[in-house]
């Protein structure tokens, strides 16, 4: 019984730390120092959030939104009961043959475009988590033409939009240059407005979309 007592008491204390104190602490302290990244780096428009800065966006089909920039291909799944996305990857090996009929149909929707030349990677091939943000910034200038074409803007002004959401190497060595796809998205809605009445039925756009947690 001499020895319950210091047990009792070392791990009530351990629980009022670890459980509490610990978590209080940190939780205050991202809040105070990192508001918008402790809580997801949310993006609004007219006080409704339509996505997240460092999670790439679900859209079922972005050849009906010529007028976007196109992010990468994901293999996250979507629940449409609760418009939860979950992270995952296609797992398919570099001779599964869905996998290379996946990417020969994204090269030729990509060629349909009007693209010509070496097609990136990362536009036709997905992400182990599914959630990528980015493009490459060759990825989105091939995109520059079909954009500037949709929305009745110079092509100068369209890579004048992705320049400005072009981010560097962090620290100048971690990673490479990339191109956030929703900062860009919502630029091109905010100063270069696509005309309703020639999107048709095609139903809520990347950058309208409610945002999914993937």
């Amino acid at each position: 019984m001499e020895n319950l007592r210091p047990c009792l008491v070392i791990s009530a204390a351990l629980f009022v730390l670890c459980c509490g104190v610990y978590p209080g602490v940190v939780t205050a302290g991202a809040q105070v120092l990192f508001k918008d990244e402790a809580n997801g780096s949310l993006l609004s428009r007219d006080g409704k959030v339509v996505g997240s800065e460092i999670i790439g966006q679900s859209v079922a089909d972005w050849a009906a939104h010529p007028e976007y920039l196109w992010g990468r291909p994901s293999g996250a799944s979507n629940d449409a009961a609760t418009n939860i996305t979950y992270s995952s990857g296609s797992n398919y090996g570099p001779m599964n043959g869905a996998y290379l009929d996946e990417v020969k149909a994204r090269v030729a929707l990509l060629r349909s475009t009007g693209v010509t030349g070496p097609v990136p990677a990362d536009l036709v091939t997905k992400s182990a988590s599914g959630l990528d943000p980015h493009i490459s910034p060759a990825a989105a200038a091939i995109q520059a033409p079909r954009i500037a074409s949709a929305r009745h803007v110079p092509e100068s002004a369209v890579r004048d939009f992705i320049a400005r959401h072009t981010e560097t190497s962090t620290f100048g060595f971690l990673g490479e240059p990339r191109v956030n796809v929703l900062l860009v998205n919502l630029d091109l809605d905010a100063q270069a407005p696509y005309a309703a009445s020639a999107k048709g039925a095609t139903g809520a756009s990347p950058a309208n979309a409610p945002v999914s947690q993937k």
